[in-house]
């Protein structure tokens, strides 16, 4: 089958970022199918389409610049330029089935011209219910706007064959629009122990590095300092944990529209380069050491319900690293970590008992192994990437005729 997957944000593990859409199409790969990525080279700000083979993925680049530090209108622009270069570029491309992945939802426009130019059948990824974020973050505040959104929202659902939800409550946030429910399936951010399960030495190696770490123990976050990561938690957090127990470290590694923020907070409360350490983005390939060194793993998100239907790499990459997740928040994460006993579920606005539920936890040493092993557990029985893709595999095969498949390479 030949598969073209629309994909703005595609990254592999030698970028920093998320690589659910590499993973996920290199699998595809391997089962013998042809897939090409239309996606955007964020860090290029000049030149044309270039075809890179990643892990026998075919992965067409354009030049698009792209940040989180970015305003919310130069975002804006550069999902409208994405969307009018991909439509072309989807179009010429040889496929049996579109994929395309929401956010941005602007993608739908280049996956549906494809889709209708080729007559061939769409399906809809949606890592992130827009526009329900971005109203409930206040990006979206006008009427003539949100009503422009929830249009481009309807037209990408209604032109879908099958969409992929990646969490449960963004199953029935996309049921709620009237979008038929058996036609939507969950396939979350998956695990992949075996990019995770290295030598413990490699976790011990990154402690020797740095004099301010060595044997404390170590709150890690790695991913995204944006807006709604809202990351200035643990900063506070941080300044409240030193009180009870100066010795425990936290550390985050990544980059953001809101790093600066998160900074001048941690300053401000006297914790910046004490007992809260601030890393630059990293390759994903490199992650695993970070979380080996790491005692616990931690997700966080500002304090809007809507954002609780996330499905956040960082807590799949703690269950493949077998970490306790310590989270702020409720949604489906918070009830699989209450189901399982494997983390945390911190309360967003009492931070001296979020300090004393975390600084009891990191000095319990048989605490930290049995939830570190029950978070492995779920992640392999659950969120399996090798079944994760069975899934997203059976959806594309439904949709395309047998005579269509057996063309492709």
């Amino acid at each position: 089958m030949r598969i073209i997957y629309l994909h703005q944000n595609f990254r592999t593990p030698q970028m920093s970022g998320g690589t659910y859409p590499y993973e996920m199409a290199r699998r595809l790969v391997r089962r013998g199918h042809e897939v090409h990525v239309v996606t955007a080279e964020r860090e290029a700000l000049s030149g044309g389409w270039v075809q890179t083979e990643e892990a026998g993925i075919h992965v067409h680049w354009y030049p698009v610049a792209y940040s989180n530090h970015m305003g919310f209108k130069r975002r804006i622009c550069a999902f409208a330029k994405f969307a009018w270069l991909a439509s072309w570029k989807a179009a010429s491309l040889p496929g049996d089935v579109i994929w395309a992945c929401s956010p941005p939802l602007t993608t739908a426009i280049p996956a549906v011209y494809a889709s209708r130019k080729k007559s061939i059948p769409m399906v809809f990824e949606v890592a992130d219910l827009w526009p329900e974020t971005a109203i409930a973050m206040g990006a979206l505040k006008r009427r003539p706007a949100i009503a422009a959104a929830r249009r481009l929202e309807r037209f990408a659902y209604q032109n879908a064959a099958h969409i992929v939800a990646m969490s449960p409550q963004m199953k029935a946030g996309i049921a709620s629009t009237g979008y038929p429910r058996e036609k939507i399936t969950v396939i979350p951010n998956g695990c992949d122990p075996q990019l995770f399960r290295v030598p413990e030495q490699l976790g011990r190696d990154f402690r020797s590095r740095h004099d301010w770490l060595g044997n404390r123990p170590l709150v890690a976050y790695t991913g995204t300092l944006g807006l709604v990561n809202g990351v200035d938690y643990l900063a506070r957090l941080a300044a409240v944990v030193k009180k009870r127990d100066p010795e425990i470290r936290f550390l985050t590694v990544g980059t953001g529209g809101a790093e600066e923020t998160v900074r001048r907070e941690a300053a401000r409360l006297g914790v910046l380069d004490r007992n809260f350490l601030m890393h630059p983005p990293i390759p994903k390939s490199q992650m695993p050491a970070v979380l080996s060194a790491a005692d616990v793993a931690t997700s966080t998100v500002i304090d809007r319900e809507a954002l609780w239907a996330n499905s956040a790499n960082k807590v799949f990459d703690a269950m493949a690293a077998s970490r306790p997740i310590v989270i702020n928040h409720e949604g489906w994460f918070a009830d699989l970590i209450r189901q399982w006993d494997c983390g945390l579920v911190l309360p967003p606005n009492e931070l001296e008992l979020a300090a004393d539920t975390l600084v009891g936890a990191l000095r319990d040493r048989q605490w930290l192994a049995r939830a570190g092993a029950a978070a492995w557990r779920v992640g392999d029985k659950l969120f399996a990437r090798e079944t994760l893709v069975d899934a997203l595999e059976s959806i594309f095969t439904s949709l395309v005729p047998a005579r269509r498949r057996g063309l492709a390479a």
